[in-house]
Parts: C-alpha cells; structure tokens; sequence
C-alpha cells in the first residue's frame, strides 16, 4: 500500500519548524493519539538513535523507534524498531518565503508483523488517515501561536 501523505504550511522559519515536529517529547503537544514521548540515551539525536512514544491505540501502546534519517532542518525519517505494527515516518521541512514560512510534508506507512499483519489494513490505516488532517492542523495551530 502506499503511503499516508499529508502536507501544511507552516508560518515558521524551517529550523524553528524542524526542531520541534522531531521532538519526540512535543508529539503529544500536536499528535492525537501520542501521550508522550523521549528519547532514549543522552546526547543529540543521531541515525540510530532511538525514542519511545506511548500512544492510545486500542488501549495504551509504547513503541519504540529508530532514526533512520536526519538532515536538519530539511528531513527526518524513522521506523518502528519493534512489534506488531511497526511505523515508517518521515517528515520534509521546505522553506518558503525567503525562510519566513515552511512546508511540511509527513508520510507515514505501517508494516504489520504477527497479529499486526491483520490489525494495520484494518484498524491502524484508518485510524492514521483520519488522525493526520488533525495533527497538520494541531502542528499549525501549536506552531504559529506559540510566540
């Protein structure tokens, strides 16, 4: 199956954008279904670091992730490191407007391992294709009053 793809433009300077879309500790300030979130270890984030995300999904779910990308302050990319829903996510930062705006693109795909094989078509891409409208919506919002 293809990818969950939704885009937003943001009025935020890209690393200021960057920054905080890739914060596992804000994902509950702008993602409906995360409760927190941290990441693992000390030091900052590299290819290879990994962050936990507790999320309701059926009940309360801890995953953990490893970053499989990171080009500040243009992408990042993780993957479920664990599980039997494993998520691939990626998120672009373009700048617009001679770096006073951003675009930002987020893809999301699942990969179903176990019970997960079943669950991820009918359950978690539903779920995850109404849940993006919100969380652009969320990032904007959070985004552009937070001053």
């Amino acid at each position: 199956m293809a990818s969950l793809v939704s885009k937003i433009e943001v009025a935020r300077p890209p690393g200021e954008v960057f920054a905080y879309v890739t914060d596992p500790s804000r994902f509950a300030e702008w993602q409906v279904d995360a409760v927190s979130g941290r990441m693992k270890g000390d030091g900052p984030p590299s290819v290879g670091s990994r962050y936990i995300t507790t999320r309701r999904i059926g009940g309360v779910v801890r995953t953990t992730s490893e970053i499989t990308e990171i080009r500040p302050p243009r992408s990042w990319a993780a993957h479920g490191a664990g599980g039997p829903i494993r998520e691939t996510i990626k998120h672009t930062v373009e700048p617009l407007n001679e770096n006073a705006w951003s675009r930002v693109t987020i893809e999301l795909d699942f990969e179903g391992h176990g019970i997960g094989k079943l669950i991820v078509p009918l359950v978690i891409r539903r779920q995850a294709r109404k849940e993006m409208a919100i969380n652009c919506r969320n990032l904007k919002e959070r985004l552009e009053s937070d001053d």
